[in-house]
């Protein structure tokens, strides 16, 4: 499986189809591509190139905790860049939940590099605010400040990373737990810039300036209540809304796999929104 080093960080990423427009299709979280990879080889079939990777800090990717700016800044970078290795040309954007946002933020700093966005599971509202920062930055803050870089690496969520790539732990390992407690509480403090935004990390404002076309698909629990899509919808100019026969549940999470009877109907939609928009 092929990484690519973009911006110093080895990105583990794949690539579905071979010809076609390039879509971009992101996982929510911090969650692996794997989250995608059902969906996008459902897209791919239908005339599509379909990225999918792990993110700087996640999955087989390296962690690396520090550079400039916001953490969520950097994925923008990186994934803008990777997506142009394989095109010169305007792509597409998308994913669910954080892999929505990452899509609005590419278009934010990279605007020509995006033909057209694919919005799923928009996240806003209260009851995401006050969760995902702890998620994102607060547990494993904590865990330096009790444990230095040895609590961090014993997390369960860099278990995981460290066992698909363990050449980060060495890195990890001799920094200061004092540097990386900076610099995760400087990318918290970004996060919680826009946790209050009708869609999280977006200004409104930014949103209603936008030139580009846009489908969005609304989810169904507390983090990623239907309001949150029905908003962003809203204040897009000309967004295409896709609604699922589905309704709002009262649970905090519901994972995107969760979704996968609802993957043909999706690749149907991103396909005909796709052919009508390259």
């Amino acid at each position: 499986m092929p990484y690519l080093k973009i911006h110093s960080a080895q990105i583990y990423h794949e690539i579905y189809g071979d010809q076609g427009p390039l879509l971009a299709l992101n996982s929510g979280g911090r969650h692996r591509y794997l989250e995608m990879a059902p969906l996008a080889k459902l897209i791919a079939a239908k005339g599509f190139r379909v990225l999918v990777h792990d993110r700087r800090n996640t999955g087989a990717s390296d962690i690396i905790i520090g550079g400039p700016g916001g953490e969520e800044d950097q994925w923008a970078d990186d994934l803008h860049a990777l997506v142009r290795h394989y095109t010169t040309e305007a792509s597409f954007y998308g994913g669910s939940s954080a892999g929505a946002r990452l899509s609005m933020t590419v278009k934010r700093r990279h605007p020509q590099a995006v033909q057209g966005l694919l919005l799923m599971r928009v996240t806003g509202g209260a009851f995401a605010a006050g969760r995902l920062p702890n998620i994102y930055y607060g547990q494993f803050i904590k865990a330096a400040q009790e444990g230095g870089m040895q609590g961090v690496c014993d997390t369960e969520a860099y278990r995981e990373r460290l066992a698909l790539h363990p050449a980060s732990k060495e890195r990890l390992m001799v920094m200061d737990p004092q540097e990386y407690i900076r610099v995760m509480s400087s990318w918290l403090d970004q996060f919680n810039s826009g946790k209050y935004y009708p869609v999280m990390g977006i200004p409104q404002a930014e949103l209603e300036a936008y030139q580009v076309p846009t489908m969005v698909v609304p989810g169904n629990d507390k983090t990623h209540s239907s309001v949150n899509g029905l908003t962003a919808a809203r204040l897009i100019p000309n967004a295409e809304l896709f609604c699922l026969p589905i309704e709002d549940q009262d649970l905090d999470l519901i994972p995107f796999p969760q979704w996968a009877e609802h993957y043909p109907v999706l690749a149907d939609q991103f396909a005909d929104f796709m052919h009508r928009h390259a």
